[in-house]
């Protein structure tokens, strides 16, 4: 007798052992928030203006994902940014990319975008 409860207790537990484990509890996170366009046109003009700057090159503004006019923001940043690497260095052209990306982006969205406003 006492073999077989031994036995029955042992098959109990490697029934339990073998049990897919529950699985962990998820959080679900707020929704992500949206980004105004001037932010997003900052954020990739920016990002393209600095890859650009490395590269020495341009490249097309649709494999980059930009607009034409997001486009001609970058090419003014760009340059800017190369001038201003050769008079105070990298750091300088790197913060010169931020501010001339948003205040082109600010001044492109001003009134709505393309479609809007005075876009139209």
């Amino acid at each position: 007798m006492l073999l077989a409860s031994l036995s029955a207790a042992a098959c109990g537990d490697a029934a339990r052992s073998q049990a897919p484990a529950a699985s962990p509890s998820v959080s679900h996170s707020a929704s992500p928030s949206t980004i105004s366009p001037e932010e997003l046109c900052t954020r990739v003009v920016a990002h393209w203006s600095r890859e650009v700057l490395d590269s020495h090159t341009y490249g097309d503004y649709q494999s980059m994902g930009l607009s034409n006019g997001q486009y001609d923001i970058l090419r003014s940043v760009v340059d800017a940014a190369r001038a201003e690497r050769k008079r105070q260095g990298a750091e300088a052209a790197d913060a010169l990319i931020d501010r001339e990306a948003r205040a082109g982006c600010v001044d492109r969205y001003r009134s709505g975008g393309p479609g809007e406003g005075a876009w139209r």
